[in-house]
């Protein structure tokens, strides 16, 4: 074999090799060994009197890692598109419930539900006692239940 010859080891022995096959394997070595190890290697900044100044930790992170730091960034902020259709169906399930009942029961749970009043506050604004609304809107809400799981 020349000198100025390329070679590469090859199931156990030396084979000689082109130029552009030798540049080929030996990029594509330096790429096995980017991923295997320099991706992994923290590295250290050294000050003048040879202190660790900085520790600069691995490009690759864990999971854990990045749990552990509150990442977000593998969270999906999108909703699905079947979560958005399963919560537009139960809307409509719920107001179509929601027209089953008397204009004083759904004064009540619209009061109590959608404007967030205190029961007692409901009770003072239609002049009834507190455990009378509580009693009504539990009656109310089985209502809706039955409806809704028909």
């Amino acid at each position: 074999m020349d000198a100025d010859k390329k070679r590469l080891w090859v199931s156990g022995q030396f084979v000689e090799v082109t130029d552009e096959i030798y540049d080929a394997y030996m990029k594509g070595d330096r790429k096995m060994r980017y991923f295997e190890s320099d991706l992994k290697a923290e590295r250290f900044l050294m000050d003048e009197n040879g202190q660790i100044k900085q520790v600069i930790p691995s490009r690759e992170d864990s999971l854990d890692r990045l749990m552990d730091d509150n990442a977000e960034q593998f969270a999906d902020r999108h909703e699905s598109v079947e979560d958005m259709v399963l919560r537009r169906i139960s809307i409509e399930w719920l107001y179509k419930a929601l027209d089953t009942l008397t204009e004083r029961e759904r004064k009540l749970i619209e009061a109590l539900f959608f404007e967030e009043m205190t029961e007692r506050e409901v009770a003072h604004s239609l002049g009834i006692s507190q455990p009378a609304v509580h009693k009504q809107k539990n009656k109310i809400l089985k209502k809706l239940k039955h409806f809704l799981e028909k």
